[in-house]
Order: C-alpha cells, then structure tokens, then sequence
C-alpha cells in the first residue's frame, strides 16, 4: 500500500478548509471518496468518487480510511460501522458524547484489528510536542499550575453546537482541546478531582461558558476557561517549580500556517508555519503502513472524555 486511500463522512466547514485540503497536500494520502448530505459540497472536496450515503462510502473497497466530520452525537454510531467494515478511522474532536461511547469504539477497532485516533490536531504541531517533552523532562521543575482558555464569540443559531442532544456547547467544542493539553503535560493515569466549576446556560440548554478548576495527582491544580460569547482569546500557560512555558500569541491552540512562538522561561523559540491537520494525516497513514509515527492513544482519548464527565457531572 503506497497511499492510503480516504473516505470522508461530512463535507462541513473542518473537511473543506482544513481536512481534505491537507489529505490532497499530504505525500500519503488519496481523497477518494465524500458522502454527505450535500452531493456539491462534496464536489467541493475534489474526490475521485461522490457517495450518496455514508454506508456505501464505508463499504466502499477503494477506501482504505474514513475520516468522520458529523456532528458529535453521531461519532460512535459511524466510527463503530466503519470499523466493523474494515476500514480504520480517523475521527473529529471530541471523540464521542462519554467515555463509554469511546470505550465501545476501542473495543470495535481491536475486535476488528484497525486503527482509531481522536482528530485533536492541535497536538501534532511541533510547538505543542515541544512544550509537552521540555515539561516531561523537568526543565520547570514539578508543575504547579496549568492555565488554560480558549473563548471566541461563536455563530451557532442554526448549528449543532447550539443542541445538546448534538454534542453542543462550549466544553466539547474548545475545552477538549484545553484538557487534552493537560495530559500531554500530566500524563493519562493520574487522578483528576473537580475542586470547582461555574457554567452559563444558553437558550437551548447548552454550556455557553465553562470555568474550571481541577486538582491532578493532588499536587497540580488546573484551570481552564471555554466560551462562546466571550471575546477571542487562547492561552496555555504552565507553572513549575524552577520555571514556566507558555504558548505565545492569540493562537495556542489553533495555529495555522503562521509561525509561532513558545516561552521557555526567559526564552523564546520560534516556528515556522505548518499544517498540524496535514501533518496528523500523515502520521495516521504512516501508523496504517507501520511505518514510524505518532498518534494520539486511545487511552488518553479515554482519559480526557471521562475528565469531561466528571466536569459535565458538576454543571
């Protein structure tokens, strides 16, 4: 197999402008297939082949991987039947509505001998990796604190994000991104206590604001701040006992073809632009080839969904 031929499930705005832009750039991958609702949005996606429903896109013998797209509520039921059709699957953030949800993906993908990693793109770009070894190795001593935000006045009105049944509100949409850094930093088997939490309730009963605060291993307190209707605004800072690291700039979690920076301590180290979807894409195809790559794990994937039950528990 020289190049993994995709397939993928929703043609919305992640698949147009960031997904099928990168699969099309990537040295390993083939769009070869779309099915949504929509056949000219799919067209959009210049695959080789258009289906009109998502079965036959995952019983399709050309494709090789699905990448998922559709709203949260419908990420386990498709990851599940695409796994069970052979394919591996490559599946947006956040991963499923519970950790059970993501439990039963786990157990399809190794009941059927396939790969399923959490699109959670952010943590392939060199700086996050960066941050993440240079704490890992105790450059800042024993972390203290880690302060977190991702807030951004968002247009949901006639969007999945703005129904619960849906996976909506702010939480699954920006705090996944924000807990997911905490265990790059911490780790996925430490113990987590929920020491505080403040939501705001919109019209529809979703989380408008989260705020939280959370005790890890007894010894690390966490902070993270998610919102849709306050000003734009990512920041991951962390504190240790010899130092701190920070992600600089309006753009911590989301950057995107621009360069960036990351405080050390005093120090500033600088990265060049990069495509994190485009590099996610090809460490999943080279994992699929068994070639040398990284993914992100499922065990941490099923860490931070059981972190957002406990949060969603206190709301």
């Amino acid at each position: 197999m020289t190049k993994i031929r995709w397939g993928l499930i929703g043609a919305g705005w992640i698949a147009n402008k960031a997904i099928a832009p990168a699969m099309h750039a990537a040295s390993g991958a083939i769009v070869q297939a779309v099915a949504s609702r929509d056949p000219e949005r799919s067209r959009a996606l210049n695959p080789v082949t258009i289906h009109e429903s998502y079965e036959d896109l995952i019983n399709d013998p050309l494709v090789d991987a699905v990448y998922i797209s559709l709203p949260n509520h419908l990420h386990c039921q498709w990851s599940v039947a695409a796994l069970k059709a052979g394919k591996h699957v490559l599946c947006e953030k956040p991963f499923a509505m519970n950790a059970p949800e993501v439990t039963l993906m786990a157990n399809a993908a190794r009941e059927n001998n396939r790969l399923i990693v959490e699109a959670v793109s952010p943590l392939w770009h060199p700086r996050m990796a960066r941050m993440a070894d240079y704490v890992k190795a105790g450059n800042i001593g024993e972390i203290i604190s880690i302060d977190s935000s991702f807030t951004f006045p968002a247009a949901i009105d006639s969007n999945y994000r703005n129904s619960p049944a849906m996976g909506g509100g702010a939480l699954f949409d920006v705090g996944v991104y924000q807990l997911h850094a905490m265990a790059a930093l911490v780790g996925d088997n430490v113990q987590l206590e929920i020491q505080s939490s403040d939501v705001t309730v919109g019209a529809t009963g979703i989380d408008l604001t989260s705020k939280w605060q959370m005790s890890i291993a007894g010894s690390i307190t966490a902070r993270g701040l998610a919102s849709f209707e306050m000003q734009e605004n990512q920041s991951l800072i962390v504190c240790g006992e010899k130092g701190s690291v920070e992600l600089i700039g309006k753009e911590a979690f989301t950057s995107w073809h621009t360069p960036s920076q990351l405080r050390l301590g005093e120090a500033v180290e600088e990265f060049e632009a990069v495509d994190a979807y485009q590099l996610m894409i090809e460490n999943f195809d080279r994992k699929v080839q068994g070639k040398e790559s990284w993914v992100l794990p499922l065990e941490t994937s099923l860490f931070v969904h059981k972190a957002m039950d406990q949060l969603r528990a206190t709301f």
